[in-house]
């Protein structure tokens, strides 16, 4: 067998052994036996067009050609011309198959069905890796990059799984991958001749044994192998975090469809806060006559492992026309009807529906679904929110302090289930909560407390920037560093008040919005919040509010605690505020109320990032982190580069003159920046009102981008030159509307390269040798021995 015959093997195995990590995720395991022809045939059409021979690009081409037909054959044969050849029809048939492939990955626990939609993905998506590796490894003739798919392949199985037996796929997996090196490293030795064949072993020996080299080969790939295998026993854990990204489903279940395992909607929540497009989501008209407690609640997590909290596993059922009472609503506490009539942006696709708590009762549109547990509604079979209008019959319920005081103990079942704290919860959140609530008589006032030292007493700075720690440590951490968001608070406090025996859980959705001349309301991306629900025997689930200048602190828990909270008028959320609610940093929402109990801190231009939590092993959290920005980060450092340049460059400044001038300063490099990446080099010795008419001139641009460079360059003559500079505003504006007329102008490969490989990166490069330059001068003037000969006497 040739050398290019045995690698083109070695590639297709490689890439089946890979996929074994799949096996975990769906039920029924019959779809890797068809994957097994499909690869065959994707891979004899590879070896077909290189034996010819066809060029590179046509190789890749026919073997494209081959994957579409062959998912055709398999998925979409009635819809094909003649049972084979893909049209339109197929197209959109796939583009419904991988929506409900979507749809079935988010509702179903693992493993999931085989459904259509799930199968498409994954023979799909395996067929896609397989043509990476083969085109890498055969076509290309570069085996070590072809690893970086069967990485992806691997690590997205490894990732949804959690399952114990995730170290036999990796081994199958990295044996396969080491079978490619090894074929490949053979074939490029064999192409040497006999040179590091060495002499065979007897007389009688063979002369194809294994040449030194490759023997070498092998045994690094073992040691190496068993290293990958061994060395992380002896590692801690590595766990999700605080803002775990998303869970698989949760809970046990055979994904039947009379469940809903959903994944985390913590997912985009920290997305959402630090978004530049404050862009509007709903739209609400209520018939309250205060909306500073009209929280929109979209689903709760109460699935708590020590390191997050994900929503569980719940039934769910045809919407009823009048909702149940909530549990635990007593009806001796004073409660009123509230309706809400909401509408959702057509950009706002929710698969849950944001409403008002307790919801008695909702007239909507489309196929949505009931979960009782939580009063919520989830969408099914691709429900979405987008454009949705619908009305809410809520509960306003207004408990007194006295009736939580007071509060029975819950249903012990309720208790058992909602007070579990994992052994993995570092020791000194329990013992913080004890040290908080010292003194208290009951847990209502322990729970008052807890808000109280969160939101005012306990130093606690809000910052969207900050990560405090991953792993079961998180909350630790968090409470030392004493920074974070909505979902750092809301956990920190749900997990302590477990703690101590009350029942917990996390609510997702959106603060109370910003009332508008017209009467309605309008809630913004930057309104997503959570916040913390415990629950006392009598009124239900009742909210609390630890965030610091967010939302709006309830009202019954003010009464036993005059001086600690913050009354409304201070909160960003209240309805007489004329600003959305969510706030970037503390410099720019924190109140008077604030400054007089415990004072703002200023945030530092780029918030820190603390790795791991609870003291366990931080050095190999960086070094892990460290490992994987090389392989996946490295070819995408200079568009992330570029877009965290501009958007330091043209984010917020300081409202002061020196801050309009730095701000318009950083936006005239970051205009002559981009027209750089898109083209034309910047000419240091024209003056800013030449440059501007050069820029407009080689970048073509259209009147309005023109206009908005020339603009720019004024304020910039004015802030060089003037005597008292006063620049105009909207540098940041001018500044995008350039980009988008130089983007118009030029090519698409153009603009894929000013997008992914920006000239002006280069900068970078200059910045590192000024610096460098700068250290060695210093070093020299510092230490006389080391001048040069040249430089010393006699």
């Amino acid at each position: 067998m040739s050398g290019r015959a045995r690698l083109t093997l070695c590639a297709a195995a490689a890439t089946l052994m890979a996929s074994c990590a799949l096996l975990p995720l769906v039920a029924e395991p019959t779809w890797l036996l068809e994957l097994v022809p499909l690869v065959a045939v994707q891979t004899g059409v590879g070896a077909a067009a290189r034996r010819v021979p066809l060029g590179r690009p046509l190789t890749v081409a026919a073997q494209a050609l081959a994957t579409l037909l062959l998912l055709t054959l398999v998925f979409a044969r009635e819809y094909a011309v003649i049972g084979l050849i893909p049209g339109p029809d197929v197209f959109r048939h796939f583009a419904d198959l991988l929506q409900q492939g979507s749809q079935d990955v988010s509702e179903y626990a693992i493993p999931a069905p085989l459904t259509d939609g799930i199968k498409l993905m994954v023979l799909g998506g395996v067929l896609l890796i397989g043509l990476l590796v083969d085109t890498l490894a055969v076509t290309f003739r570069s085996a070590a990059p072809a690893g970086l798919p069967l990485l992806a392949l691997y690590s997205v199985a490894a990732g949804l799984s959690h399952g114990g037996a995730d170290w036999l796929w990796f081994l199958v997996a990295s044996a396969g991958y080491l079978m490619l090196l090894l074929a490949e490293g053979r074939d490029r030795l064999a192409q040497w001749g006999r040179l590091f064949g060495g002499a065979p072993r007897s007389p009688g020996s063979p002369e194809g044994g294994a040449v030194a080299p490759v023997r070498t080969g092998r045994r690094i790939g073992a040691v190496a192998l068993g290293a990958a295998l061994v060395v992380p026993l002896a590692l801690p854990a590595m766990q999700g975090g605080l803002l775990e990204a998303a869970g698989a489903g949760v809970g046990a279940g055979d994904g039947n469809g009379g469940t809903i395992s959903a994944v985390n909607p913590l997912v985009s929540l920290r997305d959402s806060l630090n978004t530049d497009d404050d862009r509007q989501v709903l739209s609400l008209r209520t018939s309250s006559n205060d909306i500073s407690d009209l929280y929109l609640r979209i689903v709760s997590l109460d699935d708590f492992d020590g390191t997050t909290w994900k929503p569980a596993q719940r039934h769910i059922v045809g919407v009823p026309d009048t909702f149940p009472t909530p549990i635990g609503l007593a009806p001796d506490v004073k409660r009123s009807t509230v309706t809400t009539t909401v509408t959702a942006a057509d950009s706002y696709a929710q698969d849950w529906l944001p409403m008002p708590y307790p919801p008695s009762g909702v007239r909507v549109g489309g196929r949505w679904r009931y979960e009782p547990v939580g009063m919520t509604l989830v969408g099914d079979h691709g429900q979405t929110t987008r454009g949705e209008t619908y009305r809410v019959t809520s509960l306003d319920v207004q408990p007194t302090p006295q009736q939580l005081a007071t509060a029975p103990e819950p249903p012990a079942a309720l208790k058992r289930e909602y007070t579990q704290v994992p052994s993995a919860l570092p020791t000194v959140v329990a013992r913080t909560a004890k040290q908080i609530t010292a003194g208290a008589h009951n847990h209502y006032e322990e729970a008052v407390k807890l808000q109280d030292y969160f939101s005012v007493s306990g130093g606690f700075q809000y910052d969207t920037q900050v990560e405090v720690g991953r792993g079961p440590g998180a909350i630790a951490n968090f409470l030392k560093k004493k920074e974070g968001f909505c979902v750092h608070f809301s956990f920190a406090m749900a997990a302590m008040a477990r703690t101590l025996g009350i029942p917990a859980r996390v609510a997702v959705g959106f603060a109370p919005g910003t009332a508008q001349a017209d009467g309605s309301v309008t809630v913004n991306q930057k309104d997503a919040h959570a916040w913390p629900e415990l629950y006392f025997a009598g009124v239900g689930w009742t909210r609390f509010e630890p965030t610091p200048t967010r939302g709006t602190t309830p009202s019954y828990t003010l009464s036993d605690t005059p001086g600690t909270s913050l009354p409304d008028q201070g909160l960003p959320s209240h309805r007489s505020s004329s600003a959305p609610s969510a706030a970037a940093s503390p410099s720019e929402s924190c109140s008077p109320q604030l400054v007089k109990v415990q004072g703002c801190d200023t945030p530092s231009a780029a918030a820190a990032e603390h790795s791991g939590g609870g003291g366990t092993g931080p050095w190999w959290y960086l070094l892990i982190g460290l490992g994987a920005l090389v392989v996946l980060a490295v070819p995408l450092s200079p568009l992330l580069w570029r877009v965290r340049v501009r958007s330091a460059r043209l984010g917020g400044h300081a409202r002061t003159d020196e801050g309009a001038v730095a701000h318009t300063l950083a936006a005239w490099q970051e205009l002559t920046d981009s027209a750089w990446d898109h083209g034309i080099p910047p000419d240091e010795s024209l003056t800013p009102r030449r440059a501007a008419a050069r820029i407009v001139e080689l970048g073509r641009l259209d009147p309005a981008a023109g206009a908005a460079v020339h603009r720019l360059a004024d304020s910039v003559e004015q802030v060089l030159y003037a005597q008292r500079p006063s620049p105009a505003a909207g540098a940041a504006q001018d500044v995008r509307r350039v980009i988008e007329g130089l983007r118009a102008t030029v090519s698409g490969g153009a603009r894929l390269r000013a997008l992914f490989l920006p000239r002006s990166s280069v900068r970078v490069l200059w910045a590192v040798a000024a610096r460098w330059s700068a250290l060695r001068a210093r070093v020299v003037a510092g230490r006389p021995g080391l001048r040069r000969p040249s430089e010393q006497q006699g």
